[in-house]
């Protein structure tokens, strides 16, 4: 179980900080939840205590790990499908994973494939999900500046 304070992500939705646990009564069923604050915008979300593993829950990475998400981010271009589908799939799958490797790698292909040419809608949606994500779980592991993580991001790709 995690407590008030701690960093923690959360698969598809990006890294936050545990603000409050409180019971919260919900269609006539109270059950405990994380109250997790984001650290883009002043958005929090809720997560049920008692599923919190189930659904990817995990802490946020060590401030020694965010070198390794950086050599991802630096490496080639992994292999992509031909097939829209079927590559919107497979990002799709590494993001809910919630292995912050497999999200820098969804970062990293999507951005050099717009730079080849220009993204599908669906890709360009994907892109800023992955990005947040990965950002979000950055910020909090290295105490990066908000306002610059963007552009680190962008610069090792």
């Amino acid at each position: 179980m995690f407590t008030i304070g701690d960093k923690i992500l959360y698969p598809m939705h990006g890294a936050g900080v545990i603000q409050e646990i409180e019971d919260r009564d919900i269609l006539g069923e109270t059950r405990q939840y994380y109250i997790m604050k984001l650290p883009f915008d002043d958005m929090s979300v809720m997560i049920p205590v008692d599923n919190s593993m189930d659904i990817g829950i995990r802490p946020v990475i060590s401030a020694n790990e965010v070198d390794a998400v950086f050599l991802v981010l630096r490496a080639e271009t992994s292999q992509m499908s031909c097939n829209w589908n079927k590559r919107q799939r497979e990002n799709l799958d590494k993001l809910k994973s919630g292995d912050i490797m497999e999200v820098a790698e969804v970062v990293r292909n999507l951005i050099r494939a717009g730079r080849l040419k220009k993204l599908s809608t669906g890709e360009k949606k994907m892109l800023t999900n992955a990005k947040q994500i990965l950002e979000s779980e950055l910020i909090l592991a290295a105490d990066i500046d908000p306002q610059r993580i963007d552009h680190l991001v962008e610069d090792a790709v």
